[in-house]
């Protein structure tokens, strides 16, 4: 991660922002816009609509900035990744030495749970490494959790405020960020049976036992196929690179499925792992097809074992 001023720079450089209402954001986002616009960078900007008008009815911006739906572009993690590269990847290839993006990171006080998207704050230090990319998450402190905030401020190198940028003191390295953070999100199906409970399963039974459940709920079928999709390959990887026993569960409620995978093994060794493509000699690829195909997955080290959980439809927060 580049640790010096970001204009004219190569790498990636991470803020946090902090706002506590409409006229703090817009002073704070607007002139980091207008900043990229006036250098000649192309500019991107990724929120849910209100926000997006207030920065369009900042004077320079409409016309300049790219605007996004933040609510589409933020749809998973890796998807957002892999779209960030991708749009980066093709401003370079037109010449631009910078580009520069403010975005709304999901989490629960929009609806959403936090847990992927903690990960994704975290993986990104990395996975944009190599982009000439300036990045500015801000965070309503109205509709955070505290915890929420702890971990944002964990995750960025630098911290943008109306009076400028800085350092942000509180950062951790995102490998041990991962390891030591407390992850306590668990969906309420879990405290009930199971439709579905089977161990050590083959790929071809998880793939039946997902369909079948998934019977009985009204999540769209694109979404059910992802989730089959993922499912097959989490069992794979446990059956290949876990240890015995594998335990894999199904429950169903209306609006979604949740499938929880677990084994023995200690689980990848790396805690960036599902969040950017990483082919290795023996596959790897597993975790990172399960990131783009569900709604929400959440990778754990609990009590000696590995669980994967992987959610189709509407999630809790």
């Amino acid at each position: 991660m580049r640790t010096g001023a970001p204009a004219g720079l190569p790498g990636f450089f991470h803020e946090a922002a902090f706002y506590s209402s409409d006229e703090e954001f817009v002073a704070i986002v607007a002139p980091f816009l207008a900043g990229g616009v006036a250098a000649g960078e192309p500019v991107v900007a990724a929120f849910r609509p209100h926000l997006l008008a207030l920065l369009r009815a900042a004077p320079g911006l409409a016309g300049n900035v790219h605007f996004l739906d933040g609510e589409e572009h933020y749809s998973r993690p890796a998807t957002a990744i892999h779209r960030y590269r991708t749009l980066v990847a093709g401003h370079v290839a037109a010449g631009a030495g910078q580009v520069r993006v403010a975005g709304e990171i999901p989490h629960p006080g929009v609806g959403v749970p936090w847990d992927w998207w903690a990960r994704y704050e975290a993986v990104i230090n990395h996975a944009y490494d190599d982009l000439p990319l300036w990045g500015v998450c801000p965070y309503d402190i109205r509709s955070c959790a505290p915890e929420v905030i702890e971990q944002v401020r964990r995750t960025h190198p630098y911290i943008a405020t109306t009076a400028g940028h800085r350092p942000n003191p509180d950062f951790a390295d995102p490998e041990d960020f991962l390891r030591t953070r407390r992850t306590a999100w668990r969906d309420p199906l879990e405290s009930t049976p199971p439709r579905a409970h089977l161990t050590d399963p083959m790929p071809a039974e998880m793939r039946a036992a997902v369909i079948a459940a998934a019977a009985h709920s009204a999540v769209p079928p694109p979404d059910l196929k992802g989730l089959v999709l993922a499912a097959t390959e989490v069992v794979t990887n446990a059956l290949v690179h876990g240890a015995p026993p594998v335990d894999a569960r199904v429950w169903t409620a209306e609006r979604r499925v949740l499938v929880t995978v677990a084994d023995a093994g200690p689980g990848p060794r790396s805690r960036l792992a599902g969040i950017r493509p990483v082919r290795t000699p023996t596959g790897g690829l597993g975790l990172w097809i399960a990131h783009q195909s569900c709604a929400h997955v959440d990778l754990r080290h609990e009590e000696g074992r590995f669980t994967v959980r992987l959610l189709a439809g509407s999630p809790e927060p």
